[in-house]
């Protein structure tokens, strides 16, 4: 009634001439209320999401890549010759396709660094980027990992561009708000990005390999992500990025409410060195040589269960000699995370580089010792 009140009293006064100014002091109270009362509820309507939502939104970017794919599909002359007898004639065959795929990305830096996955862009022929204020550019592929499933792309802009920073030195909490951010299945590119909220729902998940990448300690979060979110931001209610979209849990291939991003602290981290080198340093050597653990050797050594890894070699005058390992050591944990098998051990290691100093939980024996070592470099 306040506003509906407010409109009626300056509609009537537009065009009274001298009369305005004799009415204007008892308009003012009501016109006052009015816009009182919608500054409060509009102010009502913002919170830590939309002014987070609104800082980010300019860096978000949606990707479109083309790439060389080999598929694989029957001869259809097959459907017209089923029978057993012409089958081995129709054999499958082979041919290479341009395909186009969709996603996401975000700015890292005013002169046109972006974030985005190795398995959008790592292999791609042509790369095309479309900011949000409608505007389309060409990208080069800068570097990317084929272990974290992370790329970075650069486009030149004649202006400096809004850019996005990690949140490395903060690990997420879990309950706290997080906002995904991307261009889901294609649908909005160069404009805003599609906006999904959630809270992180767990830290430090292990996914196993899939498809060659080591998806570990990742970001759980129940924001909705879809196909086309890959590469996209995970961010905080302070606009920070607290991981990269990577990968969803799902049995129909829509979103369930299992969503996982590459931590801030390890993607900042490799995006560093694919600036710097286009490629990350993975030349690692340790001289150790490993067997799986058994059910026998886990009985034996009362690990509970049958995890880690069983040094089986150690090369003579190697970091892992200097170290003091001894063959028969089961390696359970690397920097206090546990090692399940080989593939958790090799992830543990990915992510560190060359020259860094670990230290190792080992059983030897019937004891557990701790053993420190310095990771060598394989020289070529």
């Amino acid at each position: 009634m306040v506003r509906l009140s407010a409109y009626l009293i300056i509609a009537l006064c537009a065009g009274c001439g001298n009369r305005a100014q004799s009415q204007e002091q008892h308009a003012s109270p009501a016109a006052d209320t009015a816009l009182t009362v919608s500054d409060s509820v509009s102010a009502s309507r913002q919170n830590a999401i939309t002014r987070a939502v609104r800082a980010v939104t300019p860096a978000i970017v949606s990707i479109n890549v083309m790439e060389l794919q080999r598929v694989v599909y029957r001869d259809p002359m097959a459907e017209l010759f089923n029978d057993p007898f012409f089958r081995p004639f129709f054999a499958n065959r082979e041919q290479t396709m341009e395909v186009e795929n969709l996603g996401s990305g975000f700015i890292v830096s005013p002169d046109g660094y972006i974030v985005t996955n190795d398995h959008l862009a790592g292999n791609a022929t042509r790369i095309s980027v479309s900011l949000n204020n409608g505007y389309t550019l060409d990208a080069q592929l800068v570097g990317s990992d084929p272990i974290s499933d992370l790329a970075l792309l650069k486009v030149n802009s004649p202006v400096p561009l809004p850019y996005l920073t990690f949140a490395a030195k903060q690990v997420p909490i879990v309950g706290e708000w997080a906002i995904a951010l991307g261009n889901p299945f294609g649908l909005f590119e160069a404009t805003e990005p599609s906006v999904t909220v959630g809270v992180v729902s767990a830290v430090g998940r292990d996914l196993g390999r899939k498809d060659g990448y080591f998806y570990y300690d990742m970001i759980q979060t129940d924001a909705s992500i879809n196909r086309g979110n890959s590469g996209g931001p995970l961010v905080n209610a302070l606009g920070q990025v607290i991981g990269v979209n990577t990968a969803i849990y799902t049995e129909d291939g829509g979103s369930v409410g299992l969503g996982f991003a590459v931590p801030a602290r390890k993607a900042e981290r490799i995006i560093a060195q694919l600036r710097t080198t286009g490629m990350v340093d993975r030349s690692y050597y340790t001289g150790l040589g490993f067997l799986e653990v058994t059910a026998e050797t886990a009985a034996r050594r009362r690990l509970g269960s049958a995890r880690g890894v069983l040094v089986a070699r150690i090369d003579p005058g190697s970091p892992a000699d200097q170290a003091g390992f001894f063959q028969e050591d089961v390696i359970i944990a690397v920097e206090d995370e546990r090692i399940a098998d080989f593939d958790d051990y090799v992830a543990r290691i990915y992510d560190f580089l060359p020259g860094d100093t670990l230290t190792f939980d080992v059983v030897r024996g019937s004891q557990r010792v701790e053993v420190t070592m310095r990771i060598g470099r394989l020289e070529s």
